[in-house]
């Protein structure tokens, strides 16, 4: 009988040329959206540019898992939980292992399980590129796009709005997000405290 059941087609998949999807843009961050909730209930991905002087910070997430892999250019990076964690500079901590932050090239991956720590900052003078995923799906779809208006707004960024978001979307700020571009940058450019 199963072989007189009506069959259905399989969904269509997705093809993205290279400088497709939705882009948004701001003087600390570029995030381009290439899966989105809206393609896969597995996870979302982006191709995200980290310009010099960016600093996500250290922080967590109690539900998503997170892929990082650094297509161009150098970040520094950790994805461990310090033995304590101090509120200024995640570039100090170490984890019970003796594990610390590195310096990824090009071809590096970080894998991120819920609720482990993890940032990434960009020290060099030049921009890097990595392909992210997190997982599941539109959580942080939604959290780039509000973030990414708030740091498009110039000047200060009001500390409660950006604490109030990142509650909304499951992270947990360890230490403080920063955005210092280089003194050629515009004045426009966003910084970015807690």
């Amino acid at each position: 009988m199963d072989d007189l059941a009506p069959r259905t087609r399989p969904a269509d998949g997705l093809v993205i040329p290279p400088g497709g999807g939705r882009t948004v843009r701001t003087a600390a961050q570029q995030v381009t959206f290439k899966v989105t909730g809206a393609h896969s209930t597995v996870a979302s991905t982006f191709e995200v540019v980290v310009p010099p002087g960016f600093d996500v910070g250290a922080h967590a997430h109690s539900r998503s898992e997170e892929l990082f892999y650094l297509l161009e250019g150098e970040l520094d990076v950790m994805a461990f939980e310090p033995r304590v964690r101090t509120l200024d500079d995640w570039r100090e901590w170490e984890s019970p292992s003796g594990q610390r932050h590195i310096r990824a090239t090009a071809g590096t991956m970080i894998l991120v399980p819920p609720g482990c720590p993890h940032a990434f900052a960009n020290p060099t003078g030049r921009p890097a590129r990595m392909l992210f995923q997190a997982a599941p799906p539109p959580d942080h779809e939604r959290y780039f796009e509000e973030l990414l208006e708030l740091l498009a707004g110039g000047g200060e960024i009001d500390p409660a709005a950006v604490q109030e978001l990142r509650v909304r979307y499951d992270i947990e700020q360890l230490t403080p997000l920063r955005h210092s571009p280089p003194v050629q940058a515009s004045t426009a450019d966003a910084r970015v405290t807690s």
